[in-house]
């Protein structure tokens, strides 16, 4: 096997892993957003603590199955880098909750989620770069 397709292998297998991680952070997302607009949360607020949630468990999750990272080294650092990348999703689920009451101020909750499904993805592709290139940088990939 040639470097190139090496690494193309590498790469294919973390974008798989990113992928069922995120899968999976989305439904926990998109859930505990609902179940708390359901409870009488404001989406924005319910929005901001869902994500809080999701993104560490997706962090963890990340940092071990798609990284390769275990141990305690560096934890708080990667913790604390994507809670960066945190913002873009936050920024991008907030305006596009924002757009939609502008839009239709009495929509409900199956609407929201949808809009914040939707910001969510968009922003998933800035994720994994972070990720791959700056937040887990300094490990080997995964083979």
């Amino acid at each position: 096997m040639t470097a190139t397709s090496a690494t193309g292998t590498v790469l294919s297998q973390q974008v798989l892993r990113f992928a069922a991680i995120g899968a999976v952070s989305t439904v926990l997302h998109l859930g505990l957003f609902a179940v708390l607009v359901r409870g009488g949360v404001a989406s924005q607020l319910a929005n901001g603590i869902a994500l809080v949630l999701a993104t560490v468990a997706n962090t963890a999750a990340n940092r071990a199955w798609t990284f390769g990272v275990t141990g305690r080294e560096r934890m708080a650092v990667h913790h604390g880098q994507a809670l960066i990348i945190f913002g873009i999703t936050w920024s991008a689920t907030t305006a596009a909750l924002a757009l939609l009451s502008v839009w239709w101020p009495g929509a409900g909750t199956l609407a929201q989620t949808a809009v914040v499904a939707v910001a969510n993805v968009v922003s998933t592709a800035v994720r994994f770069v972070a990720m791959r290139r700056w937040i887990f940088a300094d490990r080997p990939p995964l083979r």
